[in-house]
């Protein structure tokens, strides 16, 4: 069987790219200690040695539309398409191709089906940065198969938090009963307190310092319950206006596993948001 060798949770700015590779006048002040945080991050992947990386994002309306929004969707085709004009254009993103793992996309999809999980997918998925991203961070060689899964946490009615939980249990299952020698790493994007186009969007930091300071905590310590009893569709308003992409990072809670220390946590103020990175390692640490 297969086994999972990583979970990694991780916030997915998009400007991290540019920022990074900038020189000069144009490199922004807090680029440096950036790019050294996400160089610590990357290792605690490389370390793990995956063959394939299972990725949790959210499409940023970019494919998926109001004329058809699935909850749950999981992405089976041989190749990946990416990134989208507007990200190259605002973020500087580079056109990438990634490799799929139909396989393994398959065998989610069947197992997820029989477990409950009424999964949509797509043969024809491009994706965008919450999945280029976490890779341009933490494998910029781009060299190894996917399996994308997008969630919904954009367009209202959202699946509750419990359902994101649910979820990530069910995937690392899953991944776990897959019929393979491979290596698995299940990398997951998210957000903490996010305001997006309102007063809160620009300041020296993420919009509710104090929910970001709980949610660090809530991962870190790997407190679901905890988390549950706090966060609802309603309360993730408060934080800031996009804030519902704490949900993925629940849904990688789940995959951790509940009561599960992470192996690795690190945080980043930056100006408008807080950047976060968590590892856990299932088998224990790599030597």
């Amino acid at each position: 069987m297969a086994s999972i060798v990583a979970v990694i949770a991780s916030t997915h700015h998009p400007f991290y790219y540019r920022a990074s590779t900038a020189a000069g006048e144009d490199r922004p002040p807090f680029a440096d200690e950036w790019t050294r945080k996400i160089l610590a991050f990357r290792e605690t992947l490389t370390r793990a040695r995956p063959d394939v990386l299972v990725m949790v994002g959210s499409d940023h309306f970019h494919q998926l539309w109001l004329d058809n929004m699935p909850q749950f969707l999981v992405g089976k085709a041989p190749f990946y398409d990416a990134n989208w004009y507007n990200e190259e254009r605002e973020f500087g993103l580079p056109r990438m191709l990634l490799k799929g793992q139909e396989d393994l996309s398959g065998h989610i999809l069947r197992a997820g089906l029989d477990a409950g999980f009424d999964l949509a997918f797509s043969n024809e998925l491009r994706i965008d940065h919450s999945i280029t991203c976490p890779i341009i961070t933490l494998r910029p060689e781009a060299d190894l198969p996917i399996v994308p899964i997008y969630t919904n946490i954009f367009a209202p009615p959202l699946p509750q938090p419990k359902r994101f939980v649910q979820l990530g249990q069910s995937i690392r299952d899953i991944v776990e009963s897959w019929p393979s020698h491979l290596r698995v790493a299940v990398i997951g994007t998210g957000h903490l307190s996010l305001e997006l186009g309102g007063p809160r969007q620009f300041g020296p930091h993420g919009p509710d310092p104090e929910f970001d300071q709980r949610a660090v905590e809530w991962i870190a310590n790997g407190d679901l319950d905890e988390c549950l009893r706090e966060v609802t569709l309603d309360s993730l308003h408060s934080p800031g206006n996009a804030t519902h992409g704490f949900m993925d990072f629940m849904l990688m809670m789940g995959v951790a596993g509940a009561g599960v220390k992470a192996d690795y946590v690190d945080t980043l103020d930056l100006f408008h948001t807080m950047e976060a990175y968590f590892t856990w390692y299932p088998n224990g640490a790599p030597t």
